[in-house]
């Protein structure tokens, strides 16, 4: 299965293969050959994946390299809520990501707040369950000296709003905004999942915007674990994805305002899944190689 990368500016990361920490993808034999099959099957670029998950520093480099794949970000979860240990080990995390970046020339550090267990039970949180003024306080300060700290080692950071955390919301999103100078990372399936409007939204939030994330989503499935409060996050969150073009979010709209607001940024591929068991690597494979085509020409033009 091989073909020529497409022309436009198309990526993916490593969780749309079932990554989620620092291990081999069954079916490739290391993490740096699963970014030799994104190059064949079409990508142009692809985000890090967890600190260390292509190796060292240097090892990192090689991987993409090899390939001739950019790296266009690496998502950085902070739980902006703690004042102790859990924090300072996710800001030890995030300054290795940054020397991963360093070294491969640049790409997004895309920040995103890591809610807590009570708002994994309750996606799309009822107000009472949101931050008071002391904890957006808490947050814009974290958020702010992240990308202070991203910039000074001359690195562009975006926020990354994320279901079933304290930014899932419009109205949190455009607080966060507000408050701070940080740039926008735009996932269109958590901007729905949280209440807004695919296209609407991206409007109001343009000038912002540095970054995109392109996923469909079953909101039945969403709206069912909504209903039911429903705790195994992980469980039901592996159900929710689909490829692109087979599920309820408006991509076509959506990527037609892309094009129309003229977004000369990158769009990453985020089709979260469950980790991959024995024999499910060729199919997970194909799966993002069809969602390479079925993007490609709806983003150039």
């Amino acid at each position: 299965m091989t073909t020529a990368q497409h022309d436009a500016r198309i990526a993916n990361a490593p969780v749309s293969y079932g990554v989620f920490g620092t291990r081999t993808v069954d079916g490739a034999a290391t993490p740096a050959e699963l970014l030799r099959t994104m190059a064949a099957d079409g990508f142009r670029g692809s985000e890090l994946g967890p600190p260390g998950f292509f190796g060292d520093v240097q090892e990192t480099v090689e991987a993409f390299t090899g390939p001739g794949l950019a790296a266009v970000g690496a998502y950085v979860p902070l739980h902006t809520q703690d004042t102790g240990a859990v924090l300072e080990r996710d800001l030890d995390r995030m300054r290795q990501t940054f020397a991963e970046l360093e070294a491969l020339g640049g790409g997004r550090v895309i920040l995103a707040d890591e809610g807590d267990d009570t708002l994994l039970a309750n996606p799309r949180h009822r107000a009472g369950l949101g931050l008071d003024d002391d904890g957006w306080q808490r947050l814009v300060r974290v958020v702010e000296a992240a990308r202070a700290e991203a910039e000074d080692r001359g690195l562009r950071a975006s926020f990354h709003p994320h279901i079933a955390t304290y930014v899932e919301q419009p109205g949190e999103i455009q607080r966060l905004l507000d408050a701070t100078d940080v740039s926008l990372t735009f996932d269109v399936a958590h901007v729905v999942l949280g209440g807004g409007d695919a296209v609407g939204d991206f409007r109001r939030w343009y000038e912002r915007i540095d970054h995109v994330h392109v996923k469909d989503a079953r909101l039945a499935v969403f709206e069912q674990a909504v209903r039911s409060g429903r705790a195994d996050f992980d469980e039901w969150w592996a159900q929710l994805c689909t490829p692109l073009g087979e599920g309820d979010i408006e991509l076509e709209a959506f990527l037609a305002e892309c094009r129309r607001s003229g977004y000369d940024g990158w769009y990453v591929v985020e089709q979260d899944r469950a980790p991959l068991q024995p024999g499910d690597f060729p199919s997970v494979r194909a799966t993002q190689k069809r969602n390479a085509d079925w993007l490609a020409p709806r983003v150039v033009g």
